[in-house]
């Protein structure tokens, strides 16, 4: 409808500019060309109102994007709240309840960051509630306020008001056609001055109106252009407010507790693994003479079995494997001195027996990772 109601005021306005051409031509007693409706002054005025009501439908529409995205980051944040209230109760009621025998350690953290979570959403909470109140209400209440609907609506009658005008120009050009036709009857001038008057009538009352409606509709620009760019930075201080508050709880929460128990932790000594590990089993080793030994010198009467890569082997030639913690290994064959040559994710080669541990019972998800 829009792309129709534009077409038709180009149309209005060509046929406008063609009958003022020609009567400026042909046009002579009574009227003349000051009875075209379309002079310079109206048309730019009519131009500037439809810039207004371009301008000011799309600053609408950017408006209602706005609320509605804030409405949607909302209903999502508050959603975020309530799992991460969900997670502070839990993260508290372990750190209160669990009596650990190693230690309390884990239960302190717990307690800290389950403190800290309630502060976070606490936070996530107030930004919520000041998009809501401070960016979408404010640019809703616009939206649905009369102001701009008054103003387009003195656009409006004052778009309808010219297409009488320009009616009326036409009317008026007929009278004076009728007029040079029957030699100045004195019926048909009285029947011509009467149209021109209604003309002028109708074209001081169309400046006017004009005027008013361009007023109106430029102020609701510029109050549309003013309060949702307020809104906007609103929406930026709240949301930098939040991050910076959020990263203040997260500092104090690694200073108070993380840090340190983080430190304890990487200070803590690994599982040593004996990094010299003697050279791969020699021709007869390989070929099965001591192929049912156990590391240990014992005889393995199971044959075949599963191990767990409890340490990451980096493989330093082509007939050995490359292990990362967590794999499972099919053990084919273990030396006495201290290599196994088995199976792991399709290929076959040697490894330090002592970096697996033997499993008797394994998921069957991971025993198909080992083929």
């Amino acid at each position: 409808m829009e792309a129709i109601r534009k077409q038709a005021t180009r149309l209005r306005e060509q046929v406008a500019k063609q009958q003022q051409a020609v009567f400026k031509q042909f046009g002579g007693g009574y009227g003349g060309s000051d009875n075209i409706v379309t002079d310079e002054a109206e048309l730019q005025q009519h131009q500037k109102l439809e810039k207004l009501y371009i301008s000011t439908r799309a600053g609408k529409h950017f408006q209602r994007d706005i609320v509605r995205g804030v409405e949607g980051y909302i209903v999502t944040g508050s959603k975020q709240v309530e799992i991460g209230t969900k997670l502070s109760d839990d993260s508290r009621k372990y750190g209160a309840e669990n009596n650990c025998t190693s230690g309390s350690t884990l239960s302190k953290a717990a307690l800290s960051y389950g403190r800290a979570r309630a502060q976070i959403e606490k936070e996530r909470g107030n930004l919520l509630k000041a998009l809501g109140t401070q960016v979408a209400e404010p640019l809703r209440a616009m939206v649905m306020g009369a102001a701009l609907e008054d103003a387009r609506h003195l656009a409006q009658r004052y778009d309808r008001m010219r297409q009488e005008a320009e009616a009326q120009a036409i009317e008026v050009s007929k009278r004076q056609v009728k007029v040079r036709e029957s030699g100045g009857n004195p019926d048909n001038i009285s029947k011509l001055e009467a149209a021109e008057a209604k003309l002028q009538e109708l074209k001081s009352n169309m400046a006017i109106l004009g005027k008013e409606a361009a007023a109106a509709m430029a102020a609701v620009e510029a109050q549309q252009q003013r309060l949702t760019l307020q809104r906007l930075i609103a929406m930026v201080e709240a949301e930098r407010t939040y991050h910076q508050k959020i990263i203040q709880i997260l500092d104090q929460l690694e200073g108070e507790q993380m840090v340190s128990e983080r430190q304890r932790i990487e200070a803590s000594p690994n599982p040593t693994v004996d990094n010299s590990m003697p050279p791969l089993p020699s021709y007869e080793e390989v070929n099965g003479v001591f192929a049912s030994q156990t590391f240990d010198g014992s005889t393995d009467s199971m044959g075949y079995f599963l191990g767990e890569v409890m340490h990451s082997y980096q493989a330093e030639s082509d007939v050995e494997l490359n292990l990362s913690v967590g794999d499972y290994v099919v053990v084919r064959k273990v030396s006495n001195n201290g290599w196994a040559e088995g199976d792991c994710k399709g290929k076959a080669g040697w490894f330090p027996f002592g970096y697996i541990e033997r499993r008797e019972r394994v998921l069957a998800s991971k025993v198909v990772e080992v083929f």
